[in-house]
């Protein structure tokens, strides 16, 4: 029997398309959102015993804390709106620590293996490098408009490591599509017709969506 399986190895058209696993639009902010959380998993070698951290539960967000939850690992969920505790439990969060609590930030010391942050904002970045267990990584995909400050010390004695990436390759893109077809993975949308663009592009500009906006024609 033939094996149905996508290549992870696109050849042809495959280079630029990929065979649909579940109906429009549900997949499509995962060609971009999507494989840029999925990526670095790969990339990094995250592992299913691995305790990971999520910082930000917005449009990438989301799709970070369902990725690593079925990945196997336990997932930490940072958040700075309190009333997201119970929907980021049902997307995979086995706990749910407050972003602007730096006490509670502090009570997370030497925890994680792996920390993504999906969020464009300044972070208190010491607190989550330490946050890291010996080895472990604190990685960016959110577009962070100012420098970054951190301390060598605790990174060298720990052998941490601070690490950044955009999206991902196409191979990894279709394994991203298998993935998420398998456990029943999908973004979190709201659907507008082409006639209401304008007031998709408000939403977005407030921060309304939960969590990613999809035009139809």
């Amino acid at each position: 029997m033939a094996d149905s399986r996508i290549s992870c190895e696109p050849t042809g058209l495959g280079r630029f398309a990929f065979p649909m696993l579940s109906p429009p639009p549900a997949q499509a902010p995962l060609f971009c959102g999507g494989i840029t959380v999925f990526s670095p998993i790969l990339e990094f070698h995250v592992r299913p015993t691995d305790r990971v951290g999520v910082i930000g539960a917005g449009g990438l967000g989301h799709l970070a804390i369902q990725f690593l939850n079925k990945w196997g690992c336990e997932v930490t969920a940072f958040s700075s709106t309190p009333d997201k505790v119970d929907e980021l439990a049902k997307l995979g969060a086995h706990r749910v620590v407050h972003s602007r609590d730096s006490e509670a930030l502090k009570a997370e010391a030497g925890r994680f293996d792996f920390i993504i942050s999906t969020v464009a904002v300044p972070l208190e970045w010491m607190s989550y490098v330490a946050a890291l267990a010996p080895k472990g990584r604190l990685h960016t995909v959110g577009a962070i408009p100012e420098p970054v400050a951190l301390d060598a010390f605790p990174l060298i004695m720990g052998q941490r490591s601070f690490s950044g990436s955009p999206l991902g390759s196409p191979s990894a893109t279709a394994l991203m599509l298998e993935f998420c077809a398998r456990h029943g993975i999908a973004p979190m949308v709201e659907e507008f017709p082409l006639s209401e663009v304008n007031k998709a592009i408000e939403r977005l500009e407030h921060g309304s969506p939960r969590y990613r906006v999809v035009l139809k024609a």
